[in-house]
């Protein structure tokens, strides 16, 4: 669910609408999330300190730095100073507790034997790690433990700081399109039909047809990651008689000959505009075969957020604290992402 505990306590001592760091508190609920998704652990880090979280957390910050400095990117410098020995101890802290929970699983599974320990998971959804678990290749071989590591931490290291991105700016753009944001808050009432919004299913997500318009229109205008580094192998004849000659690296989202319209409008994604489009015209996931792993996650989560979020606040700009956009390894904010929220009346 998304962070209403902390944002309507906020609104409380307020008195009414209150200003919050969108980015700052989707960050820590897109953390939440894929802990319960991938280990079946609740940190409830959106209310207490996460020893894990916060070496994820000052691991993304690191990365970024070490790029903005030049001595830092030869490897042995930068091991040796303090930023090297602060990442060494947080990446530390990340493998170590990825790791403990795969051979806790793997144990248990050995222990128990397969058909025993699938029978014990009756009545739960499995988590990240036990899918990884009962991978096999086509030879039957299974992954090993350190490679369902490696998994584990790449989903939760990229996943939480790009959809994080997505969500504050889909409610960025909803907050300044008031006519977008209550068409979408119907269309989920529609759905719902008198259900609590903490009711919403599986299936209702692919029912929220608008909804998915404004998400993917947010992402085309405010993508989360910004360039999609590709080379070309050799040269490519374009329809017009234009050449990209081989070697050609980089797609980014600010490229000249690509025109990008910076009017919001979600019905350049309706299923009449849609029509006839390439499936490569539009492509905030990357595209073939080493597109992003967690995209369907990414848009089920942004729906499901989207929808407990407009049933309950009403977004607006925040006019004393102008966004200006900065792109690091996501495209983020100066001072954070920060919008106004009032709660809708009857709000249980």
């Amino acid at each position: 669910p998304a962070p209403q505990t902390k944002w309507r306590a906020a609104v409380k001592a307020a008195g009414g609408p209150v200003g919050r760091n969108m980015l700052e508190d989707l960050s820590l609920l897109t953390l939440d999330t894929l802990q319960k998704c991938i280990f079946s652990h609740d940190s409830h880090c959106q209310e207490q300190r996460s020893e894990y979280i916060a070496a994820i957390l000052e691991l993304s910050t690191l990365v970024v730095r070490r790029q903005q400095r030049l001595l830092h990117h030869t490897s042995w410098l930068y091991r040796l100073s303090a930023d090297g020995r602060r990442f060494a101890r947080a990446c530390a802290t990340v493998h170590s507790f990825t790791a403990n929970v795969v051979q806790r699983r793997r144990r248990e599974l050995n222990s128990l034997g397969h058909q025993a320990w699938l029978k014990g998971r009756q009545g739960r959804s499995m988590d990240f790690i036990d899918l990884l678990l009962l991978t096999k290749d086509e030879d039957g071989n299974t992954l090993s433990d350190e490679d369902i590591s490696a998994e584990a931490d790449t989903f939760m290291f990229e996943g939480h700081d790009t959809t994080a991105s997505g969500l504050a700016w889909l409610l960025y753009n909803l907050a300044h399109h008031p006519h977008y944001q209550e068409q979408c808050r119907q269309e989920v009432r529609e759905l719902l039909k008198g259900r609590d919004v903490e009711e919403i299913e599986w299936e209702d997500l692919s029912l929220l047809p608008f909804t998915t318009m404004c998400i993917k229109e947010s992402l085309r205008l405010h993508p989360p990651i910004t360039a999609v580094s590709r080379r070309c192998t050799e040269d490519i004849a374009m329809r017009d008689g234009r050449v990209i000659p081989k070697g050609t690296a980089h797609l980014g989202h600010d490229v000249p000959s690509v025109p990008i319209p910076p009017v919001y409008n979600p019905m350049r994604f309706s299923p009449e505009n849609s029509q006839g489009r390439s499936p490569l015209a539009f492509i905030p996931f990357s595209a073939g075969p080493r597109n992003c792993i967690g995209q369907s996650f990414a848009m089920a989560e942004m729906k499901a957020v989207a929808a407990l979020t407009l049933a309950r606040f009403a977004i607006r700009p925040d006019p004393a604290r102008p966004v200006r956009r900065r792109t690091e390894l996501i495209l983020r904010t100066e001072d954070g992402l920060w919008l106004q929220l009032e709660p809708l009346s009857g709000m249980p």
